[in-house]
């Protein structure tokens, strides 16, 4: 299955956008109180920055173009510093997959789209065989390794301060609400794409939502929520589960 690849791809591409939105420059020089309306856009960047370095969890739901046209990928994850996520990775017409993740286990529910779009000619008959069970594994199986970085918010931020300081010129705008939190957006232009990150302006400053528009692209968005909110940590009963190495061995 190549799903996995792919999310771990669309993660990269997400966590690549957001590094570029930040634009992270090192210290600006911000004020210490709690109002960043008055602060340049580079230090309201600064501020998002080192509020989503400090985060101990958050979900990130992402809808849209983030990688080329006709292949969105969508995200609805909670992710935390232990390597832990619950949530779902979408894949358009070609199906999504529901995933859990605590420690290095791991259990998928792939549906019928999913099934038949990644296992061509058995991808039916395999769906009507495990029909809603989980697909059980571990991150040390080739097939899921690359779950352990997309679910992983410490790999999550390394890559976003890993990422090249791109010095993109930004530009604050005017206050306003995303989902009924007080934001500020900055707005910078990167490869063809501008970017416009919304960062709160009460409590942490954290970056709320993320949004991408080119010219002859489809518009994607990106929402961090419940940041420091613990993972759900419900797993799937054994009856409900099927082993990952099972069905490889039926369906190749």
């Amino acid at each position: 299955m190549t799903g996995q690849r792919r999310s771990a791809r669309a993660s990269a591409c997400l966590t690549a956008l957001v590094a570029v939105a930040l634009a992270a420059g090192g210290a600006t020089g911000a004020q210490a109180d709690d109002d960043i309306t008055s602060l340049t856009a580079r230090q309201i960047a600064d501020e998002a920055r080192e509020a989503l370095l400090d985060a101990r969890s958050v979900h990130i739901s992402s809808t849209g173009d983030l990688r080329h046209p006709h292949a969105p990928d969508e995200l609805d994850l909670s992710l935390d510093r232990a390597g832990n996520c619950a949530g779902t990775v979408s894949m358009g017409s070609k199906g999504s997959v529901e995933i859990i993740k605590r420690g290095e286990t791991v259990w998928l529910k792939p549906d019928a789209a999913f099934w038949k779009s990644q296992v061509p000619g058995n991808g039916e008959e395999a769906h009507k065989l495990f029909g809603d069970r989980y697909l059980r594994g571990s991150t040390n199986d080739s097939v899921l390794e690359g779950l352990a970085d997309v679910c992983d918010l410490d790999t999550f931020l390394d890559r976003l301060t890993g990422a090249e300081d791109t010095q993109v010129p930004l530009t604050k705008g005017a206050k306003t609400e995303v989902d009924g939190t007080p934001a500020i957006p900055v707005t910078g232009k990167h490869a063809g794409r501008t970017l416009t990150l919304y960062v709160a302006t009460e409590g942490k400053h954290y970056p709320v939502r993320l949004v991408v528009t080119s010219a002859g692209a489809a518009k994607a968005t990106v929402d961090f929520t419940d940041y420091d909110e613990p993972v759900p940590t419900a797993t799937p009963p054994a009856s409900d589960t099927v082993d990952l190495s099972t069905v490889m061995d039926l369906v190749g």
